[in-house]
């Protein structure tokens, strides 16, 4: 069969629609569109389940993880739940709901595990590459913010998951923590605050880890992997008695047209997910819509800033604004090099990509979700004045909420990065064809057809931390003929799979000490035994 890895002017189709059955009716048995690190841990782990498979990963760019896996694209924080306090509402009721940052905990160890399985299994050699030890704080202020990290301290600390975790109001203990937040801020005019700390948090660059796992999978030529390739259609495809899809692109650097076949289809193409599940035609993805937002964040590489502080520290967000716009200031590690950001501040583009086209969001608009996505618009437009103003706020504005967790912070220390674009889901809620309403989320969707033949992710947030959790889903509900089969692999690389850390204490604390001796995150395990 004919390798498919240039694109030189010839048309690729290996596979002429009128092939007969058999192992060789179609180029792949999947084909996963984008190369960030969703596609990454689905070609690792159908690899481990199934090493005889052939795979090939296309992505539109001529690099890998350059959109939202890029290291300076999302804030790396390895999202645990330990800090991020939009994780842990207030309840009307007054009690703290726990529920989804325990599911995120939980989703966060199948990455750990997992990870630190390529690691020991020499697939990826040098865990310090993607990986480090990093506190993650909490820190608030005001009376009333005061009382609500007392409760959610008090939710957590009593959970196997969240066991050592720490809580104070004491000025002096937050300035040990971190320096930058006492730094300036006048403690002795008595305006509570508060702080709690957990030892087991990361600091995770996605685009170093996507190309380790890629790196090894290419060079023991386990997958094809085409870079500056845009794939624009993905059709049914028949071959004698099996269905597939048909997925065509063209090279974007003036190259051949890409015309492979393939039993499965995984769309990890970010905000460009929806568009193309929704040319693929599938009835499942019919009502969905997208609201793109784009970010910003301002950072500092100034020396004595960042070596006074080594941590992730979350906050809450100011009222009307989105989840995804929790303010922090975090301990970054990139190629080597420690950085300080701080943000992010969201705003509006059109684009679904960062290296999209203005016309993104016109060209997702279809009969079916437009009701929904006007439903969404008039329902949140708080949200939509929040957006504007932090498009047009000035950098003295927003240096602004830089000074409420640094108040010393010199404006001249920081430069403004762009983050990578985030799509939130618009879902169509009621039973209607085309007159139905919809729902703003902020996390992350799992679009799979009927047959389990094409699968895409849409969303954002906790995203590239759970990315592992996200493709189990997506293996279950496409494979489920193949689980018993997989399950001892899976088992093997992820002991918890399966089963629930919560439930078991003891699984939990072993499997904590064992990835972080492997992944050689050790400092952070062993300060939360002292």
């Amino acid at each position: 069969m004919t390798r498919p890895t240039d694109l030189t002017g010839t048309t690729i189709d290996p596979a002429a629609s009128e092939a007969a059955p058999g192992e060789d009716a179609f180029t792949y048995d999947a084909v996963l569109v984008g190369g960030g690190v969703m596609s990454a841990t689905l070609a690792t782990l159908l690899r481990l389940v199934e090493p005889t498979w052939r795979i090939a990963i296309v992505e539109r760019l001529d690099r890998l993880a350059a959109e939202s896996s890029g290291p300076w694209n999302n804030a790396g924080t390895g999202h645990a739940a330990l800090c991020e306090l939009n994780y842990s509402p207030r309840l009307d009721d007054g009690t703290i709901d726990i529920t989804k940052a325990v599911g995120v905990n939980e989703q966060f160890w199948l990455s750990r595990q997992l990870w630190a399985f390529l690691v020991e299994s020499g697939h990826i050699p040098d865990p310090a590459a993607f990986i480090r030890a990093t506190p993650h704080l909490s820190f608030v202020w005001g009376e009333e913010n005061v009382a609500y990290l007392r409760d959610r301290y008090e939710a957590l600390a009593a959970h196997p998951l969240f066991a050592g975790m720490e809580y104070t109001e004491d000025p002096a203990v937050i300035e040990e923590w971190a320096p930058l937040l006492v730094a300036g801020r006048d403690v002795a005019a008595g305006e509570p605050v508060a702080a709690t700390r957990s030892m087991e948090g990361t600091d995770v660059d996605f685009g170093a880890l996507t190309a380790a796992m890629l790196d090894h999978l290419t060079d023991t030529d386990a997958i094809d992997l085409l870079t500056g390739v845009e794939v624009r259609r993905l059709r049914r495809f028949t071959a004698g008695d099996e269905e597939g899809w048909r997925i065509r692109g063209k090279s974007r650097d003036a190259g051949g047209p890409l015309s492979v076949t393939a039993r499965f289809v995984f769309v990890g193409a970010g905000g460009q997910a929806l568009t193309l599940l929704q040319r693929s035609g599938i009835e499942e993805v019919r009502g969905f819509g997208g609201f793109p937002v784009s970010g910003v964040f301002w950072r500092t590489r100034t020396t004595e800033v960042v070596d006074q502080h080594q941590a992730k520290v979350y906050g809450k967000a100011a009222v009307g604004a989105p989840p995804m716009s929790v303010p922090h200031l975090d301990t970054r590690v990139v190629d080597g090099e420690s950085s300080l950001m701080f943000g992010p501040y969201a705003g509006f583009s059109p684009r679904f990509l960062k290296h999209g086209s203005i016309f993104d969001l016109l060209k997702s608009v279809r009969l079916h979700n437009l009701i929904p996505m006007l439903v969404v618009g008039l329902r949140n437009l708080s949200l939509v004045r929040y957006l504007i103003a932090e498009v047009f706020a000035s950098k003295k504005a927003q240096l602004s909420q830089l000074r409420d967790f640094y108040p010393a912070a010199n404006a001249d220390d920081w430069e403004k990065i762009v983050a990578g674009q985030r799509v939130q889901v618009i879902k169509p809620t009621g039973s209607g064809r085309f007159w139905r309403g919809g729902s703003l989320q902020f996390g992350t969707e799992v679009i799979t057809s009927a047959d389990g033949s094409i699968a895409g992710l849409l969303g954002a947030s906790p995203g590239a931390s759970t990315a592992v959790a996200a493709m189990l889903d997506v293996m279950e509900r496409c494979f489920p003929e193949h689980l018993a089969e997989w399950r001892p692999a899976l088992e093997k690389a992820m002991p918890s799979y399966g089963t629930l850390l919560t439930q078991n204490p003891e699984l939990a604390a072993e499997v904590a000490a064992t990835t972080a001796r492997t992944l050689a995150l050790e400092p952070a395990s062993e300060a939360t035994a002292e």
